[in-house]
């Protein structure tokens, strides 16, 4: 996919959700070179286990609520204004142990001739 050369407009009315266990998604943009999206978990919830991606960061930025971020080894516990980033091809999911959703917003990278996994 080329980038686009122009700036670029999303609408939340022009994402469709989907779903990794309860974790509702959003993503807003992708291209070769990133992709940009959204997360919400609902208190006691738990996403879907993310593989990670091979030759590519992702980095979490807790907008409102509560979450840990969880790597299979060790727990990261994120309020709002909190970032995590997991290196390439570390798998990592969202917990909310809190009583509002926790919203977080994700955004990753490819490294040199790699393409992010869906």
């Amino acid at each position: 996919m080329t980038p686009p050369s122009a700036t670029v407009v999303v609408r939340r009315e022009d994402t469709k959700p989907f779903y990794e266990g309860p974790e509702i998604c959003r993503e807003y943009f992708r291209n070769d070179d990133l992709w940009f999206g959204s997360s919400v978990v609902n208190p006691g919830d738990v996403g879907a286990v993310d593989p990670g991606h091979v030759g590519a960061w992702e980095i979490f930025y807790c907008v409102s609520g509560e979450g840990v971020m969880d790597d299979g080894e060790k727990e990261y516990e994120l309020s709002a204004g909190d970032t995590v980033a997991f290196p390439p091809s570390v798998p990592h999911r969202i917990h909310n142990r809190g009583t509002e959703p926790v919203v977080m917003v994700w955004a990753g990278g490819p490294g040199p001739g790699t393409a992010p996994e869906a």
